[in-house]
């Protein structure tokens, strides 16, 4: 990683990584039920979802759901609710499941037909540092061209070094001033 910034919060700024920036905003693309586990109706939805596909199955196991059949036939039945620790496994496998479907969507939506996207990466926040402290550091347009499949990948496997890597190569893009965006406010892109 870049680094003239080693010490982020010296001055008070306040900042991420640009790999978790990156991996944040791939994250936010990501939509689903938005209604509570804890719900019948965010309950039920979850549970629709998770038993349609083997898939399904396979992210409740991921999750460390281990229910008997009769069990599960129950939960969907709506004759038992599952403990807390269950729903929150539920929870967990279902958003697990939703991210490995929308991965390949994902990556077409960041190819954008062979042009990459445009997103914007926001410097640090830098109003808690005293001005003589403060850097002159503006948003900077990005492109995730040719990095946009390694960068979901590394997203769904959790591959932080790979996030970290793939951003290096982002922000080389920007030029001379690159090793101030190791660290930035966010990421976004409308995708």
């Amino acid at each position: 990683m870049a680094g003239r910034w080693m010490d982020l919060g010296m001055f008070n700024a306040r900042g991420v990584p640009g790999a978790d920036a990156l991996g944040a905003a791939i994250e936010n693309m990501v939509t689903g039920i938005s209604s509570p586990v804890d719900s019948d109706r965010g309950l039920a939805a979850r549970l629709r979802y998770l038993t349609k596909t083997d898939a399904g199955y396979e992210a409740m196991n991921r999750a460390g759901i281990h229910v008997s059949p009769r069990t599960l036939i129950a939960w969907l039945a709506e004759e038992h609710k599952p403990n807390g620790a269950n729903l929150n496994r539920l929870d967990a496998a279902y958003w697990d499941l939703r991210r490995r479907n929308v991965a390949t969507d994902l990556k077409y939506r960041l190819n954008n037909n062979g042009r990459g996207t445009r997103g914007e990466s926001n410097p640090v926040d830098q109003s808690g540092v005293e001005r003589k402290h403060q850097r002159d550091v503006a948003s900077r347009n990005i492109n995730v061209r040719g990095v946009r499949d390694r960068a979901v990948d590394a997203w769904i496997d959790e591959d932080f070094g790979e996030l970290d890597a793939i951003w290096d190569e982002i922000v080389q893009d920007i030029g001379s001033e690159y090793d101030m965006y190791a660290n930035v406010s966010s990421i976004g892109w409308a995708a």
